[in-house]
């Protein structure tokens, strides 16, 4: 490790079989926490090249656990985190929304590091216990449409790394990788992302998967469609900018969309949502990141029947009910 620091401190670049071999020697230990977090540090000062993302990328699939779950074409709703927003879990109500609208979804999350709580925070608390055996996530899918795959139980490093991420507080390379490895291998995903330069990163690498993808990007700093703001929103076939009105009919404050403070507070947050007991503005947010994925997967040709869909999944319980059957496998 001493010689990788040493390069990069002289403002060199890694090559992706560096950056893959250096995920491998993480996840097996061959580094001391004062060493990774030194080696973290140095991506918070300079931003990482899509030839070292890639590398990262490619190191923890390598090492990940299989989930098995190709037949089944899957889509996830995602962000990087990190945007210190500190909104509810927004991506993962729009995973139940679009269970409830008939989608297979594996949504992929973690615990949160740079923000305080992440999607398996509020998960966990609500009851859902993780699990790996493709089995067991294919009776979910089966049964409730929905799975959800706790990141660092399917990628080593990412367990490694999570004590690091936790105490230095701040959003790291290891954000922009959450999205790029689940393990479900989705069919398609709607992606959040921070900032420009990360969209453009993410747009790079994702159209040399073949795959459908949208990109999101609230211009005022969000990695999610907060309706605060316009929206940036890019797939293989361009981008374009959105208005909030245009995705959700109305402009919200960031008041309007807050998490709370608390993991309790999150998880009762989140339950009201999905009973349909949300604030106007909390279920607009959801019904737009709903819509946006149902119409980028292809599913709706038009955005707004694909936003009256994801209104549907809601206002008829069938979303809940969703909930409700996969907490009943637990």
């Amino acid at each position: 490790m001493k010689k990788i620091l040493e390069k990069l401190f002289e403002h060199k670049t890694l090559t992706a079989e560096d950056c893959r071999q250096i995920m491998l020697n993480i996840s097996n230990g061959n580094y001391n926490q004062v060493e990774i977090a030194s080696f973290i540090t140095v991506y918070l000062m300079r931003s990482i090249t899509i030839e070292e993302l890639e590398g990262f990328r490619d190191g923890l699939l390598e090492l990940a656990l299989d989930a098995d779950l190709e037949t089944y074409n899957v889509l996830d709703v995602v962000g990087t985190g990190g945007d210190g927003k500190n909104t509810f879990n927004i991506s993962t109500l729009a995973c139940f929304i679009l269970a409830g609208a008939g989608q297979k979804m594996a949504k992929h999350g973690n615990y949160g590091a740079s923000s305080g709580i992440g999607a398996s925070n509020v998960m966990e608390t609500l009851g859902y216990k993780f699990k790996t055996t493709p089995d067991a996530l294919r009776k979910e899918l089966d049964t409730a449409s929905i799975t959800y795959l706790h990141a660092p139980l399917f990628h080593p490093a990412l367990k490694t790394v999570a004590g690091i991420r936790k105490d230095l507080g701040f959003r790291t390379f290891f954000n922009m990788l959450g999205p790029l490895v689940n393990p479900a291998k989705p069919a398609f995903q709607l992606i959040g992302v921070y900032n420009p330069e990360m969209a453009r990163i993410y747009s790079y690498i994702l159209q040399k998967t073949g795959k459908p993808f949208t990109i999101i990007h609230g211009l005022d700093g969000y990695d999610e469609i907060s309706l605060t703001a316009d929206t940036k929103v890019i797939n293989k076939n361009g981008e374009r900018i959105y208005g909030a009105p245009e995705l959700g009919k109305r402009t919200v404050s960031p008041a309007d969309i807050s998490g709370g403070n608390t993991v309790n507070t999150a998880a009762k947050i989140f339950i009201q949502i999905l009973k349909g007991e949300g604030t106007w503005a909390q279920n607009a947010v959801v019904f737009a990141n709903a819509a946006m994925a149902l119409h980028g997967a292809g599913i709706y040709s038009d955005y707004n029947e694909a936003y009256y869909a994801a209104v549907e999944s809601l206002e008829s319980g069938n979303a809940y009910t969703s909930f409700k059957k996969l907490m009943e496998l637990q």
